[in-house]
């Protein structure tokens, strides 16, 4: 791994994101205080940490910047496809192509395999070429089959605002985390107090 890997704010998942990878990546831009950008996978070795984190690459794997490139590419394919749900919109047809792609070059069986001392097992492989499409490809496999399932309609961009995140809705709740939430009942009341009567 690279060793100057930005040391990243330990941010909570928004609500859904530990059950949709495609959410995740996402949110892996974010907005914190300050007007801050953060990026989760700005650099090579901070991508491929992100993909090792959630069991999408071997431990050790190191990817190149056009692997790192790919990654943020399908984020804001994901992101554009996200949007255009949550404003019920056609979907931008880029988007669309991207997240087939994706999920059209990774093989949806893992193949029977022998080692003498483990016998028969299957295993998808992990060449280092093909680290990255078979992230991408769950990426984007996790992200359609949230678009077409039932959590679609919870499906929503938080309410707090610069936030960028998305997450599943859960009852009246619009943000995505404690942070967003009272920064939008401290604009509405600042509002308040700052409206004539």
């Amino acid at each position: 791994m690279n060793a100057s890997c930005t040391v990243r704010p330990v941010i909570p998942a928004a609500p859904g994101a530990d059950r949709h990878p495609g959410l995740d990546l996402a949110n892996s831009r974010l907005s914190m205080p300050g007007d801050q950008i953060v990026d989760l996978l700005a650099t090579p070795g901070d991508a491929a940490r992100w993909l090792i984190d959630r069991g999408l690459a071997p431990a050790g794997s190191v990817l190149h910047e056009v692997c790192a490139g790919r990654l943020r590419a399908l984020r804001e394919q994901i992101r554009d496809l996200f949007a255009a749900a949550v404003h019920a919109a056609e979907p931008p047809a880029e988007a669309l192509a991207a997240i087939n792609s994706a999920i059209t070059r990774v093989p949806t069986a893992a193949p029977l395999r022998w080692d003498p001392a483990r016998g028969l097992f299957r295993a998808t492989p992990h060449p280092t070429d093909q680290v990255v499409d078979h992230a991408l490809g769950v990426l984007a496999a996790d992200a359609a089959d949230l678009l077409t399932s039932a959590d679609a309609a919870r499906l929503t961009a938080c309410d707090s605002r610069p936030c960028m995140r998305y997450l599943l809705r859960s009852g009246r709740r619009h943000w995505c985390s404690v942070r967003c939430g009272d920064r939008a009942r401290a604009a509405r009341a600042y509002a308040r107090r700052s409206t004539p009567a």
